[in-house]
């Protein structure tokens, strides 16, 4: 604002200096008004070369100005030329690097004290008056510049944020969606799968009938854990408690054991709990049918552990099956969030033990 100020009284003074002399004939008038237009343009186009950085150019355009002024003071025009020489000397001092800048504001202010007609302490009051109201100018052009980039980075970064802030809740999304999918088509695969294998058996009819009824509650299952993922996205999560009690409800001899002082988790601390309990509990069917399965919840002051362990059972009729990428894939959740996850067998059966941070 303060440049744009000095720039506008600048030019108004240019005008009146040069249409304020009466015994100016019509031609010289009209020269004035061209001279006028011509140092406009010259100013104009040093704005441009110096808001781009382009250095000799604005030494060319500035030194235009300064002949003009010359020009206007051999001409008669002594007015419009102490005008020019005030206007170089503080745009120069404003918009050009410091070294070039010194030079052009010396010779400026030192040719306007020269045919400054008034008393030398005027003149160097003057000049002094001016040289300040330059480097005045020079100071306020560096602070918005700063200001400009400063909100262009804080802009930046907040861009930034927002993108990696998406792009982290695409990739929930995803875990979210491929860990239920994972999870309810395994468990339907495993009773398919062993009612096409007691098919080709021979099996009774009842037999077959029981591995499609299970498949399909797996199935219901499945939609159901759907639903629970888009509440958890929601952010509407049923206690962790009464889902583990639920998820381990339909093993004969489960039992579910919470330690601690109960509170809230972390959404994403939440559902890694959930996915690897769902995750043990999938491979218990496969891997240990009919084994009793101890689940225990444990809360401490800097993190939760959940403990998933069966005892006995027997191998399922797709016991191979699978390339344990389940498990995999919640060690990876694990990680993400800092924690860890430990599976493997143990005296009795096979333990999956998950450490959260909270």
């Amino acid at each position: 604002m303060l440049g744009r100020a000095i720039r506008v009284v600048l030019l108004g003074l240019l005008l009146w200096a040069a249409l304020r002399q009466n015994d100016v004939p019509l031609w010289g008038e009209a020269a004035a008004v061209a001279g006028v237009l011509l140092a406009s343009g010259a100013a104009w186009g040093y704005f441009r070369t110096t808001y781009a950085h382009r250095l000799l150019p604005s030494l060319a355009l500035v030194s235009v100005l300064l002949a003009l002024a010359v020009a206007a003071q051999l001409t008669g025009f002594g007015g419009p030329a102490l005008v020019l020489w005030c206007g170089c000397g503080i745009l120069a001092l404003e918009r050009l690097p410091l070294a070039a800048a010194v030079p052009v504001t010396s010779v400026a202010l030192a040719s306007f004290a020269i045919f400054n007609k008034d008393v030398w302490l005027t003149t160097a009051s003057t000049v002094a008056g001016l040289a300040l109201a330059g480097y005045v100018a020079r100071l306020d052009s560096e602070a918005r510049g700063s200001a400009q980039r400063l909100l262009a980075q804080e802009r930046a970064a907040r861009e930034a944020e927002a993108e990696s802030a998406a792009l982290s809740e695409r990739a929930r999304i995803a875990r979210e969606i491929h860990d239920v999918l994972a999870h309810s088509l395994s468990a339907q695969m495993v009773h398919l799968e062993a009612a096409r294998l007691l098919l080709e058996r021979d099996a009774s009819r009842e037999q077959v009938l029981e591995r499609v009824v299970a498949a399909r509650g797996m199935a219901r299952d499945g939609l159901a854990e759907t639903r629970q993922a888009l509440s958890a996205l929601r952010g509407e999560l049923t206690p962790l408690e009464e889902f583990l009690t639920d998820l381990v409800s339909v093993t004969d001899g489960g039992e579910v054991t919470v330690t601690g002082e109960r509170r809230a988790l972390p959404a994403e601390a939440s559902q890694a709990v959930r996915r690897v309990a769902q995750e043990a509990m999938t491979n218990v069917r496969k891997h240990a049918q009919g084994a009793k399965v101890r689940v225990r919840l444990d809360y401490s002051e800097h993190q939760v552990t959940l403990d998933v362990r069966d005892k006995g059972g027997r191998p399922g009729e797709l016991a191979a099956s699978g390339g344990g990428y389940g498990l995999l894939g919640m060690r990876e959740r694990a990680e993400l969030l800092g924690g860890s996850l430990d599976a493997g067998p143990d005296e009795e059966g096979f333990v999956v033990t998950l450490k959260v941070p909270v």
